[in-house]
């Protein structure tokens, strides 16, 4: 696993790195070995902010911890991306057994189991560019879980149009699916 650090507000020494990569190599043995983990570190006033982003082949998993104590949000960090990555497991592994499309995706991980806009006036802070992949809606519910968001953006599969999943307030889940 390739790590790459970030600091806001923050110098990041080489010691504290290492520090660092030695807490996330505990839970390297469940990426493929080629994986790459960007660590943000942030400090906002009295809060330390740590922010792991694990790109994986066709998936890209992301925790993010605020607390006072940096070594206490590193572990819970650490935490986070481990449970992430056993679920996403373990719905690949149940999605394979109705999909066998998705046995590609999980075939990567099995080698590892085995070794154990500024625009109109508006302010826009941020811009992100990815690509939309085909998928259904099932799938896309999921990706947007790994990454901790409310919404996820992506080209239905079936009918080739974009859509957007989201999650409601009462905890099920919105499909917005323009019409032609």
């Amino acid at each position: 696993m390739r790590y790459s650090f970030i600091g806001k507000n923050i110098n990041i020494s080489d010691r504290f790195k290492e520090k660092i990569a030695a807490k996330l190599d505990r839970i390297s043995k469940l990426f493929p070995e080629e994986t790459e983990a960007v660590v943000t570190l942030s400090k906002i006033k009295l809060d330390n902010k740590i922010e792991v982003t694990v790109k994986l082949p066709k998936r890209i998993l992301r925790a993010e911890v605020t607390k006072n104590d940096m070594n206490a949000a590193i572990d819970e960090v650490v935490d986070v991306l481990e449970s992430q990555m056993t679920r996403y497991k373990r719905r690949l592994i149940d999605r394979t057994r109705h999909d066998a499309s998705f046995a590609e995706e999980l075939h990567a991980f099995e080698s590892i189991d085995e070794q154990y806009q500024e625009e109109g006036g508006l302010n826009i802070s941020r811009t992100k560019r990815f690509t939309v992949k085909p998928m259904d809606a099932e799938e896309a519910v999921m990706q947007m879980e790994m990454l901790g968001h409310s919404f996820f953006v992506f080209r239905n599969a079936h009918s080739d149009a974009i859509n957007v999943v989201y999650k409601r307030k009462d905890g099920s889940y919105g499909l917005i699916d323009p019409e032609e």
